[in-house]
């Protein structure tokens, strides 16, 4: 019974960083491309936006499985969804949003102007991509803990 705080905590923090992850990605970036005026200022809003999703999501994933530690029955799978969120969003916050501002930077801001043959315009595009699946992934492994969670938690009320 003494788990059951820190997997209420652990459920709380994954549905809020989950719930952000979805308005960002299906409200706020959607939004702002449709009513700015330019693809650049929405580009802006969204880069300004996201890094907050990214390390939010390190840091809950991190709290997670801190709270999920000793490994024992029930909590490897958990656990283990937990550092795939924070390893997902460091890889994308650390790894890929420096290479696309980078590319940004090169091209003077506005990426939508570059011929779409231009090498940084499709650099830019598959930096994107793959910018948009690690933030998938994180959100598939919080799902994941998240799901986990509640079954083993309804378990231990029952």
């Amino acid at each position: 019974m003494r788990a059951l705080p820190a997997s209420l905590a652990s459920i709380a923090l994954l549905s809020a960083w989950l719930g952000a992850a979805v308005l960002v990605a299906a409200v706020v970036a959607p939004a702002a491309f449709a009513v700015l005026p330019t693809r650049t200022l929405a580009g802006a809003l969204v880069g300004r936006v996201l890094p907050v999703v990214f390390w939010t999501g390190i840091v809950v994933g991190l709290l997670v499985a801190a709270l999920g530690w000793p490994l024992a029955a029930g909590r490897v799978g958990r656990t283990g969804a937990a550092l795939v969120l924070a390893a997902s969003c460091a890889i994308a916050q650390l790894g890929v949003a420096p290479r696309i501002a980078a590319i940004r930077d090169a091209a003077g801001g506005r990426i939508d102007v570059l011929d779409p043959s231009d090498p940084r315009r499709q650099a830019f595009g598959r930096l994107h991509g793959l910018s948009v699946a690690w933030m998938g992934l994180g959100g598939l492994a919080a799902l994941v803990a998240l799901f986990l969670l509640v079954r083993l938690t309804t378990r231990s009320t029952a």
